[in-house]
């Protein structure tokens, strides 16, 4: 008897906001799998219960503080385990998580199709984990559902077959759009925090290379400390480590530090601040749609488009941090003209194509021939090609 439904394989938060639309609409030919990589209940438990997601199978517990060979490979055997015990049509995949990793490679060693969504993102940086991640996936990927024609032109540019390519644009859109929370609301939770629309920064820090690195760490907290207006700062438990493990309590004291955030009380703080600053690949997307001008704190990014719009800004800390601030800060037409520009990233149509993918290619009853490449596809990753990594 053939499989009925495509398991969805979870482990980190941002995964649930972007797989949460496909869940949806696959309703119950979805099977939710959760893999333990992040264990605190505030980055995940509400937002199983913010999106409305069945109860998921739980696999492991006590794996999200292993070093990330030992978590990858707990994170295969246990997936493995799962998929051989009840076979789905086909895993779906999501992003650059050691999650993702694991499921795609669980999936392929047991013969089952890996649908990879948010697929052809690079950064071209041999020392971001979440590459590595990325180059993993592709060869092990049947389907690859890429957000954007730069990402699709990498695929091909790899090798990928252009028939296993779509071009989908990003989930996060259509999540961010369906989680901003209304106006009389977001303003509710502005002023909940002690500030006003307008006059305050938004700002995460969690990526090893920020956080892993003391003097890189105490420079940003500094910079972001000295800035006019008041910075929120929700603290993501790694940060929070590192905080205590470096001395840095007194720096991070200068800044307002709040608890981490459910998903809506986020996008309403981010959607009225004056600038977003992060290390966070999710908010390069989401700053897209909230049309809010975001500075990226990382070497690298393996999403250009959000800078190539002009939606958001490429530095360093030290002196590169310096000068974003000053320049998006003292910009008083910059929002303005983020507001008339649109999202790199697509309209909001995103699960629904990744969702008709799936089902045309593994839930239907009489498989289709793969179809050839899409004349669009082929077109738009032709041009693609030309761009150069930010």
């Amino acid at each position: 008897m053939s499989s009925t439904d495509v398991a969805l394989v979870f482990g980190t938060r941002p995964e649930i906001v972007k797989l949460a639309g496909v869940a949806r609409l696959l309703g119950p030919q979805a099977r939710v799998v959760w893999s333990g990589q992040h264990w605190d209940p505030a980055l995940t438990t509400t937002f199983f219960a913010q999106y409305g997601l069945p109860r998921p199978h739980h696999l492991l517990k006590g794996v999200g503080g292993e070093p990330r060979g030992r978590q990858i490979g707990r994170m295969v055997s246990a997936l493995s385990d799962h998929l051989a015990a009840r076979p789905p049509a086909a895993v779906v995949v999501q992003g650059d998580t050691n999650t993702a990793a694991a499921g795609a490679l669980a999936a392929h060693c047991a013969g089952i199709p890996v649908v990879h969504v948010e697929a052809g993102l690079r950064s071209f940086d041999p020392d971001m984990p979440e590459e590595a991640n990325r180059r993993l996936i592709a060869p092990l990927a049947d389907l690859h559902c890429a957000p954007t024609a730069t990402a699709a032109a990498h695929l091909l540019r790899e090798g990928v077959e252009p028939e296993r390519v779509v071009i989908t644009g990003n989930t996060v859109v259509e999540a961010t759009l369906e989680t901003l929370p209304a106006e009389a609301e977001a303003r509710r939770i502005v002023a909940g925090h002690g500030v006003t629309p307008g006059g305050y920064v938004l700002a995460t820090i969690h990526r090893p290379e920020n956080t892993d690195d003391a003097a890189r760490l105490a420079q940003i907290l500094d910079q972001l400390a000295a800035l006019d207006l008041p910075v929120l700062l929700p603290l993501h438990p790694r940060t929070q480590g590192a905080v205590d493990g470096f001395g840095l309590r007194a720096s991070a004291a200068r800044l307002r530090q709040i608890e981490p955030l459910d998903h809506a009380a986020f996008l309403a703080l981010a959607r009225h601040c004056r600038l977003l600053v992060s290390d966070s690949g999710g908010i390069q997307e989401e700053c897209t749609v909230l049309k809010r001008p975001l500075v990226v704190v990382r070497n690298s990014t393996e999403r250009p488009e959000a800078v190539q719009a002009g939606f958001a800004r490429l530095a360093r800390p030290g002196h590169q941090l310096a000068r974003a601030l000053r320049d998006l800060l003292d910009d008083p037409a910059g929002a303005e003209r983020l507001a008339r520009l649109p999202s790199p990233y697509g309209t909001g149509q995103a699960s629904a194509d990744i969702v008709t993918a799936v089902r045309n290619r593994y839930l239907a009853r009489e498989r289709p021939s793969v179809p050839g490449p899409d004349r669009e596809l082929v077109t738009l990753a032709a041009a693609a090609a030309e761009l150069r990594p930010v």
